[in-house]
């Protein structure tokens, strides 16, 4: 039977597929590592709010407590975001600039919540509760990084299921003592109070017989 390929045809087709098959593999790592990479999370992006708001300003040059403004972040899910009131509470008295606070005016006449841009939202299908972390000695820089140093706001942490089991499996490293979760200048002392078990993380599970935390239980975070 004659030949009906050529062997420099044969080393072609050879080349092609060997090349294509390292592209594919390639194109499927470059993928891989993109969506574990900060940027396909957002992380450093500033979400474009309503009002100008600095928390480099609020939080670090004027020292504000985080509680001012999330008010719930220690008894609720939610952390909560400041409302019209808040805001206006402060600033019909100082540094009153009437074109930047003209939403929160608005929203306070129609009795709406201020519409704020989440930099940190996590998916639906995700359960997170501030107050169980702050409670478990969980300092918000832990995950919102140096908010007081911003003066626009962005993500710092990717927030991803990986983020989340990485602290969940050994949470101790950013647990500190109950009257320093929202201290700035904490230093870790090592002491053991510090480091002592904290709801969930005290409690095991029984699954098919093998004794698991529920911090790492899909359960405990996924609805």
């Amino acid at each position: 039977m004659p030949q009906i390929f050529t062997p420099r045809a044969d080393s072609r087709l050879r080349l092609v597929l060997i090349v294509g098959a390292a592209l594919a593999l390639l194109l499927g790592a470059a993928g891989f590592a993109w969506v574990r990479s900060g940027p396909a999370w957002a992380v450093g992006r500033a979400a474009q709010q309503p009002i100008p708001f600095s928390h480099a300003v609020h939080a670090g040059s004027l020292g504000m407590d985080c509680r001012f403004c999330h008010a719930g972040v220690e008894r609720a899910a939610d952390a909560g975001m400041p409302t019209a009131e808040t805001c206006l509470g402060c600033h019909e008295r100082v540094w009153n600039v009437t074109a930047q606070f003209a939403p929160l005016r608005a929203a306070l006449a129609r009795g709406t919540a201020v519409a704020w841009s989440s930099v940190s939202r996590l998916p639906d299908h995700a359960r997170f509760d501030h107050s169980a972390h702050t409670n478990a000695g969980v300092n918000c820089g832990t995950c919102h990084g140096k908010v007081e140093e911003m003066p626009l706001t962005v993500k710092t942490e990717t927030l991803s299921m990986g983020f989340c089991l990485d602290c969940h499996r050994d949470p101790t490293p950013a647990q500190r003592p109950a009257a320093a979760v929202m201290a700035r200048d904490y230093i870790p002392t090592g002491e053991p109070h510090a480091l002592r078990p904290h709801g969930l993380q005290g409690l095991t599970v029984q699954h098919y017989g093998v004794e698991i935390s529920p911090l790492t239980s899909c359960s405990t975070c996924h609805k």
